[in-house]
């Protein structure tokens, strides 16, 4: 468990969470047999190919191999590494974990800038010194008088102190050296920040004067940090640099705090800024979610396609916003989410639109959200009557084909409006339906092609098992034990791991033996909880479920064992050959590096 977690306790979290409950929050379920099967979410997939079986507390994808346990769905599904997941399904489940920032090791100098302050420190690290400085920030914040200006600023936005100690709001010192020489006080490598991004060149802090909003990932560990000026020196709003936790491309601010809404209600609400998403969690709007100063990207839709079934873009109702809305909807278009788009009245933010009209104005105009295609259609109409060059009613044009053509090869146009968009287009612009017909389809394929590599890029990638009768041999062993585990004293008793020289057999023996070593009759899904592994979960899962279906277990076995048997002497014959090839070479090296050194008189 990388040293973090004992058996028992991840035992203990598994069993606490019933498979078909977890995986029934991110896919729909229906019951076929023994067992529960649903649309895959690892793949495009378009019938159900997921089985679920709650007896065995196992998952398998017959369409794109993805298997294993809760464990591994919660590490595909959310993209965690495994103590990650088994954090995320401890919270679930109400069983306290004690969160482990531990302090990294330092040495007497490690106050001031070493000689290894370019050395990348390691993702756990990283995380430990933002959650360091994100209880620095905080004790600013909370101080009589350097937080002053800060408290005084949240008072003003309305922001309760609730929501403070929610979002980890803080606030950095109006400093230049602050964090640095609290750290250095605290003898915390100066490195770490730098590699943090918390500190710039000459030895400065790099937030000076900010309100502090933590940013966390879905895990509730903190990756970096978004400060507002509170003097109006320097840009408005200044992130942590990309590091390996963090990069604004790919997060969205909130989403630990949204996230179990996000999944309950099927919607996700995307606004654009940190008090933006604040405050709709503090009127129990708790759905949504916040870019970080950057457009809505690729990313973003990625993770929340893992999430949400629809999305809702709450933009400002300004130029700049209906052209960030515009972008956006593309984005979602092509990674198949149901988008839809609402507006703010002209002049206002969410935060402010809600505490001057409340929580039931705000959700109505999510209610009454626009749909993506009745969103481009009203824009195609006002560009084409407001553009005045051929070019610019062109580009218009194309982007309204586009979308229709994405959103089609999505299924998000159904088959009988594609002629009613086609005439739409052809009223408005007076082309020939049909040319714009060939158009379209033009673009339908290249929007498939495009989907296809998508698609092929969450397909679980294959395992290479081994070629030929001996790898064969290593596949059945494995197979029947993972279904017989009463077996493995016979399988004890001639071999060990050694046998297996398949790369990926071999981890697999590793871990099934070293389980069998401890408890003969222990089960599948405890051996998975014992797999950190998305590839090795997959690799076991395939395995059992080959062995499953092939049964007769004693007679393969004693088929199985023979032939490893007749490896392991050939492995032994074939050892002892090269030995005595080394030991004739070495030998006949010898003897004529003695006759040469008669030759020459002893001189070499």
């Amino acid at each position: 468990m990388s040293g973090m977690f004992d058996n028992r306790i991840v035992l203990e979290v598994q069993q606490a969470n019933d498979i078909i409950d977890v995986i029934s929050e991110h896919v729909s379920l229906t019951k076929k047999g023994h067992e529960m099967v649903g649309l895959c979410p690892f793949h495009d997939d378009h019938k159900p190919s997921m089985n679920v079986s709650s007896v065995k507390q196992i998952f398998k994808c017959f369409a794109c191999g993805a298997g294993g346990d809760v464990f591994k769905f919660v590490q595909m599904r959310e993209n965690l590494s495994f103590p990650q997941a088994v954090e995320r399904l401890a919270e679930r489940a109400g069983i306290k974990l004690e969160r482990r920032f531990q302090k990294p090791n330092t040495t007497a100098n490690s106050a001031g800038k070493d000689a290894n302050s370019q050395t990348e420190i390691d993702p756990n690290k990283l995380a430990w010194i933002n959650n360091w400085a994100a209880n620095q920030f905080k004790k600013n914040l909370q101080d009589k008088d350097k937080g002053k200006i800060a408290r005084d600023y949240l008072a003003q936005r309305q922001i309760s102190p609730e929501s403070i100690e929610k979002w980890r709001i803080g606030y950095a010192a109006n400093s230049n050296d602050d964090l640095i020489e609290t750290a250095k006080a605290g003898k915390v490598p100066y490195k770490f920040l730098e590699q943090a991004g918390l500190v710039v060149a000459q030895n400065m802090d790099k937030f000076v004067n900010r309100l502090m909003f933590t940013i966390t990932d879905v895990t509730g560990r903190v990756i970096g940090f978004g400060g507002r000026t509170l003097d109006g020196t320097g840009a408005k709003y200044v992130n942590s640099p990309t590091t390996v936790l963090f990069d604004k491309s790919n997060t969205l601010y909130g989403l630990e705090q949204a996230r179990y809404d996000i999944v309950s209600t099927g919607t996700a609400a995307v606004v654009e800024g940190y008090t933006d998403c604040i405050l709709p969690h503090q009127f129990g709007c708790n759905n949504v979610v916040a870019t970080l100063g950057t457009s809505f990207t690729a990313g973003h839709g990625r993770i929340l396609r893992r999430y949400a079934k629809k999305v809702i873009l709450i933009y400002d109702n300004d130029t700049a916003g209906m052209e960030a809305s515009n972008r956006a909807l593309d984005v979602c278009l092509s990674q198949r989410i149901d988008i839809k788009i609402a507006s703010i009245p002209q002049g206002k933010d969410p935060c402010d639109f809600l505490l001057a009209a409340g929580k039931e104005a705000f959700e109505k105009i999510m209610n009454e959200a626009v749909d993506v295609f009745q969103f481009k259609w009203d824009r195609l109409k006002e560009k084409f009557s407001s553009e005045e060059t051929v070019a610019g009613k062109k580009t218009a044009i194309e982007e309204y084909l586009q979308s229709i053509a994405t959103g089609f090869q999505a299924g998000h146009v159904p088959a009988i409006e594609f002629g009613l968009r086609v005439n739409q287009i052809s009223k408005i612009i007076g082309l020939d339906s049909r040319q714009l017909t060939e158009e379209l389809n033009r673009r339908i394929r290249q929007a498939a092609s495009a989907a296809r590599r998508d698609a092929g890029e969450l397909k679980v990638p294959k395992i290479d098992y081994g070629q030929g009768r001996y790898a064969a041999a290593q596949r059945e062993v494995l197979e029947i034990l993972l279904n017989k585990p009463e077996l493995y004293e016979e399988v004890r008793e001639k071999f060990n791991t050694d046998i297996f020289d398949i790369p990926i057999l071999v981890r697999a023996a590793v871990i099934l033996f070293g389980a069998l070593d401890e408890n003969s009759g222990i089960s599948l899904k405890e051996i998975l909880a014992r797999t950190e592994s998305v590839e090795m979960g997959t690799c076991l899962m395939e395995l059992a479920q080959a062995g499953e279906k092939k049964g007769n277990y004693e007679p393969r076995l004693a088929g199985a064992m023979e032939m490893l048997e007749q490896y392991s002497e050939q492995k032994h014959s074939k050892s002892i050959e090269v030995k005595q090839e080394q030991e004739e070479y070495l030998l006949h090296a010898y003897k004529k590096r003695g006759k040469e050194n008669r030759h020459t008189g002893g001189m070499v």
